[in-house]
């Protein structure tokens, strides 16, 4: 966390490729020791998984950060799911939780809909499933479980 702390107060490209490799660092940790250890045919849902890095990074490409992680041999998932909720509505989400906006990253609105303009982007170009956050659980978990039903077959 220090890194990223680092990166939002000095941004630059080889501070950002830097926290680029120590998350597909960690990645690959969990893939060879954590996924690798599940039984076959589970179903594990993991999030801040390389897709997030879309939302986050600003100098470092997506095509970058993807080739990172593959040649890293970081688990490529069956299924991506990008939950994005409208920023007007996350950043008022958050506004109201009691620690409050207290993102090392993300300091006004206008990044955060930045963040969420290029992680829709990033899912529409890689063929991901995007599900909105605005409406209720229930209705974004059965797209999700749906979604899990088409990979499975």
């Amino acid at each position: 966390m220090a890194l990223v702390n680092q990166l939002a107060r000095s941004p630059s490209r080889d501070l950002e490729w830097e926290v680029c490799e120590r998350f597909a660092d960690s990645r690959a940790w969990i893939s060879r020791h954590v996924l690798a250890e599940q039984p076959p045919g589970s179903i594990v849902l993991i999030d801040r998984w390389y897709p997030s890095d879309a939302a986050f990074r600003r100098t470092v490409p997506m095509e970058e950060i993807l080739r990172l992680n593959i040649d890293r041999n970081v688990q490529v998932p069956d299924l991506h799911v990008g939950v994005v909720t409208a920023p007007e509505v996350s950043w008022a989400r958050a506004a109201a939780r009691r620690r409050g906006l207290s993102s090392t990253v993300m300091h006004k609105l206008d990044e955060h809909v930045a963040s969420t303009q290029a992680f829709e982007r990033a899912v529409a170009d890689h063929g991901w499933v995007l599900c909105r956050n605005e409406g209720t659980i229930e209705g974004a978990t059965m797209q999700v479980v749906s979604e899990i039903y088409k990979v499975l077959g």
